[in-house]
């Protein structure tokens, strides 16, 4: 098995647990009692290249990345640095997440949050929803086409965004298919987890205008971001780059240029 496959049979199996301790009918009866969601599509269609700073406490290549990191206390520092919305990686055995992550950084933030893990089953969609998330990530190389259609519908009929991920030519394909509004393009290849920028400015072209465009994976500098820019990305997902800063907020600040929020940091300083 790939580790790909690794990861999304453990997921089954979590989905499986969970299940067995809270029914799909007794989740999805919860779903009215769910909080208003937060316009996450809109937060990446302002001018200019707009963050998605995440929550990540861990990942396959890199292992534990922050230990003791606090959810809190790190999207309080992405908000205040002027990322535009939040991602939290909630996969428990390689990523070392939890949808109390979730849970905390929706209490802690008002930004708009990205669940982002390995979504297989409608079921996470609607834990998804109670727990807090405005948008969820379907990741095309890890659904078959008729999963794909219909767990993106289902985020339509939630009122949840989606982020729908690829990484080569023929991932884009299967996305179009299913016409969605925000596209992430993912340099990391999900079987070796190498990754390539480039991938980025390749697919990028072949994206429809009207669709919004998240590039995702190895960015580090400021200099990249205004190449992205340049080519018609709309937004850009960092999270171990953010998560390794000693200042997180002065680096959400650097790497967007938000120069107004800097002079404000420093003026609160003295």
């Amino acid at each position: 098995m790939s580790r790909l496959d690794q990861l999304l049979a453990a997921t089954r199996e979590d989905v499986a647990m969970r299940r067995s301790q809270t029914s799909a009918e007794e989740l999805r009866s919860r779903l009215g009692t769910r909080g208003g969601s937060r316009p996450f599509k809109e937060a990446l269609a302002r001018p200019g290249l707009s963050l998605i700073a995440e929550f990540k406490r861990g990942s396959p290549s890199a292992g534990e990345i922050r230990p003791g990191a606090e959810v809190a206390e790190t999207v309080a520092a992405y908000e205040d640095g002027g990322a535009a919305a939040l991602s939290v990686l909630t996969e428990p055995h390689q990523f070392l997440g939890s949808l109390d992550d979730l849970r905390a950084a929706r209490a802690a933030s008002g930004l708009p949050i990205l669940r982002k893990d390995f979504i297989v089953d409608p079921y996470q969609l609607w834990e998804s929803a109670l727990a807090g998330a405005d948008a969820v990530l379907l990741i095309v190389a890890a659904l078959a086409d008729e999963d794909l259609r219909l767990l993106y519908e289902e985020t339509v009929q939630l009122d949840l965004d989606c982020v729908v991920e690829v990484h080569d030519e023929s991932d884009l394909e299967r996305a179009l298919a299913v016409d969605p509004e925000v596209i992430g393009i993912n340099n990391r290849d999900l079987q070796s987890f190498e990754t390539d920028i480039g991938t980025t400015r390749e697919l990028c072209p072949d994206i429809p205008a009207g669709k919004t465009v998240v590039a995702e994976s190895g960015y580090e500098h400021r200099e990249q971001l205004d190449e992205l820019d340049r080519i018609g990305v709309d937004a850009i997902l960092i999270g171990e780059t953010l998560m390794r800063a000693s200042d997180p907020a002065a680096l959400v600040r650097e790497l967007t240029l938000n120069e107004g929020l800097t002079r404000e940091h420093l003026l609160d300083d003295r």
